[in-house]
């Protein structure tokens, strides 16, 4: 079964406030099987428009991931977000097939 995937690209005006966010999705994404691949870090941008921030979460399935965003706890934690930060969130199935 493929893994799923959050991509996350993020702008926030507030890492104080952030940090509560931060705080509020561990629960969530711990029970979901979240792991983090990129989280910050050093990016360059060569191609289309950026935010300051980019996250990168691997789940067990896609359906793990999807679950996790809808889930109660998750939606909870958003509302800490939704003032500090802009966010474009994709939640994508992995890729299994050939490889070049």
């Amino acid at each position: 079964m493929p893994k799923g995937y959050w991509v996350v690209r993020a702008d926030v005006t507030d890492p104080e406030q952030y940090k509560q966010y931060m705080a509020a999705n561990a629960a969530p994404f711990k029970k979901y099987g979240a792991v983090f691949l990129v989280r910050g870090g050093r990016f360059e941008n060569p191609e289309g428009a950026g935010r300051t921030r980019n996250v990168v979460l691997e789940f067990p399935s896609y359906e793990a991931a999807v679950q996790c965003w809808r889930s109660p706890e998750y939606q909870e934690a958003i509302k800490l977000r939704q003032s500090v930060s802009t966010f474009d969130l994709v939640i994508i199935e992995g890729y299994e097939g050939p490889q070049p």
